[in-house]
């Protein structure tokens, strides 16, 4: 079971209050994520789960056991961190069963353990080799063997493909999402990569400030932002934001229109713009239009082969049924 509870937990540093009253559920088997700028809190409440924060008020519970004053180790949680942490000279073996070592599990059991983790990573050949002998994708499998052979309720992961290159995060992304279809245990996961959670976590929480904006699934949140927050942070590229007049002729003080909501044309559409820089990524291309008359710049999402050049003229025509509007708090009008 992985069940996690948080009942009106805040988090205060002196004076500070960096996470005001919460209150989150986890079901037990969910891979969920938090996701939000830096210093919104997401890696505060990580570790206020992990028990290596100290809760200032309220009660975090493990399949319904109150934990909050419950250290670390006896949790079941298992943490994934940014840095790897591996002893350099310890083989990858080693590494993996260094917590097993030090709760004097027997040898059996401990290359047991090993063994299967390093099936389920695909570690089996490295097993005898050093972590200077390893990319940094391995060594992060390492990493992650090593929390697995705990066999924890439930696996805790703070931003920990922000040290790989961009191709070693796809394919750590897509191996992490392979470990929890294996797994089924609960995964908690911090990023401020909204790629990442949207395309790892069944369920996303949006963090700002300490404060949870939004929880649901990615395409809850993509399609249905609760306010102004969410919408521009989920969905790359960014949504279009209009307000003025043009938000007006909606009913709203601020209307949100994502770029492939949006139809680019040289003969069709209701705002005039100019073509400016393009983005070409193969199947897609992104044009960012100057709009004067609607006093900036909006991104247009249209086929990879789309033949117009910088300073066309373009005519641009939004799906009105896809406009999100919003009110003067930010708050999304249904």
């Amino acid at each position: 079971m992985g069940l996690i509870t948080l009942n009106d937990v805040s988090k205060s540093f002196g004076e500070t209050e960096v996470i005001p009253p919460l209150d989150l559920e986890i079901r037990d088997g969910e891979f969920v994520v938090f996701v939000g700028p830096s210093g919104c809190g997401k890696s505060t409440l990580l570790r206020l789960i992990a028990g290596l924060e100290d809760v200032t008020s309220g009660r975090v519970e493990i399949d319904g056991v109150d934990v909050t004053d419950v250290p670390p180790a006896r949790r079941r949680l298992a943490m994934v961190f940014q840095s790897y942490a591996l002893y350099p000279h310890m083989s990858v073996r080693k590494n993996i069963a260094f917590p097993l070592r030090m709760a004097k599990m027997d040898k059996a059991e401990q290359n047991r353990r090993v063994e299967s983790a390093a099936r389920v990573l695909n570690l089996t050949e490295y097993l005898d080799r050093r972590p200077g002998q390893l990319s940094g994708g391995q060594r992060q499998r390492v990493a992650i063997g090593r929390a697995i052979v705990r066999e924890p309720e439930a696996f805790l992961f703070d931003e920990p493909l922000s040290n790989l290159d961009a191709a070693l995060r796809v394919n750590m992304r897509l191996e992490i999402s392979e470990l929890h279809q294996s797994l089924k245990t609960t995964m908690v996961y911090v990023t401020h990569d909204q790629v990442e959670a949207m395309t790892m976590a069944d369920k996303i929480v949006v963090l700002e400030a300490g404060v949870i904006e939004q929880v649901g699934s990615p395409l809850e949140l993509y399609h249905n932002p609760r306010n102004l927050f969410v919408a521009s942070f989920i969905g790359s590229p960014k949504m279009n934001f209009l307000s003025g007049e043009e938000a007006g002729k909606h009913g709203a003080h601020t209307i949100g229109i994502r770029p492939e909501h949006i139809r680019i044309s040289t003969n069709d559409g209701v705002w005039n713009g100019t073509v400016g820089v393009s983005e070409h990524l193969g199947a897609d291309t992104f044009f960012h239009v100057r709009c004067e008359e609607l006093g900036g710049t909006l991104t247009v999402r249209a086929d990879g082969d789309n033949p117009l050049q910088y300073g066309d003229p373009v005519l641009l025509a939004p799906e009105v049924a896809k406009l999100h509007r919003f009110d003067a708090d930010g708050l999304r009008i249904s």
